[in-house]
């Protein structure tokens, strides 16, 4: 059985003239099972995803796809402290998942029109 799959979504308008951040607090137990990143530009940002303990456990440092195409990280591309390369990482209702976008990386090229799609199993 597969379970019920659904996604958290956000989108980030306009040039970036600075860092973005959220939270998301899991309506139910839950396995994240990957992320899809991209901006409308060529750019430099990277995407930090982890938990309200530590913001970048999951992944860390990640790029944001270019020109519309966005980059897809699957459950072997984890490389956080906390996360398990080729394991789903395991939240609890009412835990916290956390995201940082750098938006130009190290001083590169600010992203425009950032969208971030993140993809979940219910369970």
């Amino acid at each position: 059985m597969q379970g019920l799959r659904f996604t958290y979504s956000a989108h980030l308008h306009g040039t970036l003239a600075a860092n973005a951040r959220g939270e998301y607090k899991l309506p139910c137990a839950a396995s994240f099972v990957g992320v899809s990143v991209g901006g409308s530009n060529a750019n430099d940002a990277k995407l930090d995803l982890g938990t309200s303990i530590d913001r970048d456990g999951i992944l860390a440092q990640k790029d944001c796809g270019d020109n519309g195409v966005p980059n897809a990280y699957a459950i072997n591309d984890f490389n956080g402290a906390l996360a398990m390369p080729g394991s789903p990482y395991h939240f609890q209702k009412g835990d916290i998942l956390t995201w940082d976008l750098d938006f130009d990386g190290a001083a590169g090229v600010p992203a425009q029109h950032v969208s971030i799609v993140f993809m979940f199993t219910e369970g």
